[in-house]
């Protein structure tokens, strides 16, 4: 279904400042206004505005069923498909409303690509996996995929593991290579935002550390949102950090001042462990 503002739905808050950020010199990518968010009656988000800076990692932290994920998943309509799913308040995407009905929405959603908590490689080969968003889109030409298959995975830096092995089942990747696969898989159609859902949270160490490398390095040409429950990851990969909590943002801004030295205590709390 189409999500659409909720027009029989009084505004519960009033006009929020934004939260300050450290944008000298920096342009925005996203742009969250007012956001309320409804699933039938229930309210999961509650008047947030952020912004949200181009090349940049963004954190979103917060206890379980905060509003994280649900937040992030309005940068690419996602909760489109929710029964009862509204929306007050706008996004914008270079300063343009997405939730606007002129939006495409399968267009927005190649320059806004998504990655999930659990790997979820399609039962095709490594190649077939990457080419597979080519494919959907219609494009016919076997050198461009081939190329574009090849470079999005050493994007990944998984090319390198696999190289003459591309027509291997992507199921019997280990579960790192199968989240740098559908980190791969996202990037075959030249997205330039990149949302991901706890990418690692189903990842041994490790494996979790390599996601983090690539992250730093993805960051050079794509902005990057994360959801995360590990503070510490936050506090590692982010450049900026919202701390969410009841569907409301607590705080906002740059990773280093938010772990040590929060504004709110509610921030406090939750950083050093008081509740969670």
């Amino acid at each position: 279904m189409d999500s659409q503002t909720k027009s029989n739905q009084p505004k519960t808050s009033q006009v929020k400042t934004k939260p300050k950020l450290n944008s000298k010199n920096q342009s925005f990518k996203l742009q969250a206004n007012n956001v309320d968010v409804f699933y039938d009656d229930f309210q999961a988000i509650e008047n947030i505005s952020l912004d949200i800076v181009e090349q940049s990692i963004t954190a979103f932290i917060g206890p379980s069923g905060c509003g994280k994920s649900t937040f992030l998943r309005l940068f690419n309509r996602m909760n489109d498909y929710i029964d009862g799913f509204l929306m007050n308040g706008s996004i914008l995407l270079d300063g343009n409303d997405i939730y606007d009905s002129s939006i495409n929405v399968e267009e927005l959603r190649k320059t806004v690509g998504m990655v999930f908590q659990k790997p979820n490689p399609f039962p095709k080969s490594v190649y077939e996996n990457v080419a597979y968003g080519l494919r959907i889109q219609g494009i016919k030409d076997e050198e461009y995929i081939e190329n574009r298959v090849v470079e999005s995975l050493k994007q990944a830096t998984l090319y390198n593991e696999i190289e003459g092995n591309l027509e291997k089942q992507a199921l019997a990747l280990s579960g790192g290579q199968q989240q740098r696969l559908c980190i791969a898989r996202a990037l075959a159609v030249k997205p330039s935002i990149l949302l991901m859902d706890e990418p690692t949270s189903a990842l041994d160490p490790i494996s979790s550390g390599k996601i983090e490398d690539l992250i730093h390095e993805l960051k050079k040409e794509f902005t990057i949102v994360i959801v995360t429950h590990n503070m510490q990851q936050a506090a590692r990969v982010s450049d900026n950090t919202a701390f969410l909590y009841m569907g409301k943002l607590i705080e906002y801004g740059d990773t280093q001042k938010i772990f040590t030295n929060p504004e709110k205590d509610r921030t406090q709390n939750y950083i050093t462990g008081r509740f969670g």
